[in-house]
């Protein structure tokens, strides 16, 4: 239990910590966000890719006179529900119309308290770091009452802005090592990603699930950021890594895509069953994440190709397969269930690899009826047309530059 003044005093550090904060690099989310009406905005994403940092552009550029709490504040640790009522004390003495709550996710019965302030009109602005407690809390007490738009780690395009790197070649290598958590671009020091994991893996997965064997969890997720791009079982990962059973991994990897720090892509199957039964293909939220703790001996420059092309498409769709029959296209695109795009990604295009990269493309077009594919690579453009199909051969950094489905 907290006293109303020991909140009022919480509030307004918050507020002069607010006052001095830079605003940061617009986001290209930012210019999408709708304006607050009876819904309440859910901005969700991976710990520390810039959450807060968009609610204080909000805050300084939308809503000057906005009511700012951020409940992963040490001193609100013993925040109970029963404390909403001298939140509300609070928040009607400050006669703001506008609320925003960073991590509120952390409070029990949080999604009660939120109904509540939209049913009188409040308009709420909430942050999150984990996708399935969101979906399942608001599905239950808020539904048709919020909208939400997800947050990433700083696209290509928003590392050379924030660089000031010129588009081409060198900027998307140092990308494809770097990746986009804001405070890494700026001091690229590894221990920051190292203990980010860490964070992640205890407070967004250990702790909040009750996890007792963090070391297996640790173990999984070592594994899963040394071998990004590569296929995935549930009995392949219990066999290898020793770890209890198929159902406590399967349990992990829930826990870690809903912390979106992993996701498992499906094979493509029209059947459901299917799709669940059969390998998927993982890849990590950043490349940085990748370089700073994976345990692998070697620097595998085309998986993390592979990384960022999947993570581009993530930003614009969450129906993404990869396709295999007797050759392999890494990525198929859906929108509203209908193909939209077949991308295979290669990072040096060769005559020792042309003919499979171009077979395992044209038979993911041929199977969707699509016309056309594309190969992202490094630094190579060309065109050409095999069995009536045209393949675009692209550059990566002109690739991640473009909106990729139209």
């Amino acid at each position: 239990m907290l006293l109303k003044s020991s909140i009022n005093n919480i509030i307004d550090a918050q507020r002069d910590n607010l006052s001095i904060q830079e605003t940061g690099l617009p986001r290209e989310t930012f210019p999408n966000i709708p304006n607050l009406a009876s819904h309440a905005l859910i901005v969700s994403g991976v710990r520390r890719c810039g959450k807060s940092t968009l609610l204080y552009q909000l805050l300084k550029e939308k809503y000057p006179g906005a009511f700012y709490l951020n409940f992963e504040d040490p001193r609100l640790y013993e925040f109970e529900f029963t404390d909403f009522s001298r939140l509300d004390e609070v928040i009607n003495d400050a006669g703001v119309e506008v609320l925003m709550f960073d991590e509120i996710q952390i409070i029990p019965q949080w999604e009660r308290y939120v109904r509540h302030k939209l049913d009188e009109k409040y308009k709420v602005v909430i942050t999150g770091s984990n996708a399935s407690l969101l979906s399942k809390e608001l599905g239950t007490k808020l539904t048709g009452r919020h909208l939400t738009k997800e947050l990433f780690p700083f696209s290509y395009t928003e590392f050379t802005l924030f660089k000031e790197l010129k588009v081409g070649i060198n900027s998307l290598l140092q990308y494809l090592d770097i990746g986009g958590f804001p405070e890494y671009v700026k001091q690229e020091n590894d221990e920051i990603l190292n203990y980010l994991l860490e964070d992640i893996l205890m407070r967004d997965i250990a702790i909040r699930y009750g996890l007792r064997d963090v070391k297996s969890l640790q173990r999984l997720a070592l594994y899963l950021v040394s071998n990004i791009g590569k296929l995935i079982t549930g009995n392949r990962l219990k066999s290898m890594l020793d770890l209890g059973s198929t159902n406590t991994i399967m349990e992990y990897l829930s826990h870690l895509e809903s912390s979106y720090l992993f996701h498992f892509v499906p094979k493509f199957d029209y059947s459901l069953r299917k799709q669940i039964v059969n390998p998927r293909k993982v890849y990590a939220i950043d490349n940085g994440i990748v370089s700073a703790n994976s345990g692998s001996f070697t620097d595998d420059k085309g998986r993390k190709l592979e990384n960022l092309v999947f993570l581009h498409l993530r930003r614009f769709s969450k129906e993404i397969f990869y396709f295999s029959d007797n050759g392999e296209c890494d990525f198929i695109v859906l929108k509203n269930t209908a193909p939209k795009a077949a991308i295979q990604v290669c990072y040096d295009l060769n005559s020792d690899n042309l003919t499979r990269e171009l077979n395992g493309l044209v038979q993911a077009l041929d199977f969707f009826n699509l016309k056309e594919g594309i190969i992202v690579t490094l630094d190579q453009t060309d065109q050409i047309e095999q069995d009536g199909k045209l393949i675009k051969i692209v550059n990566g950094y002109d690739w991640l530059s473009s909106s990729p489905i139209e």
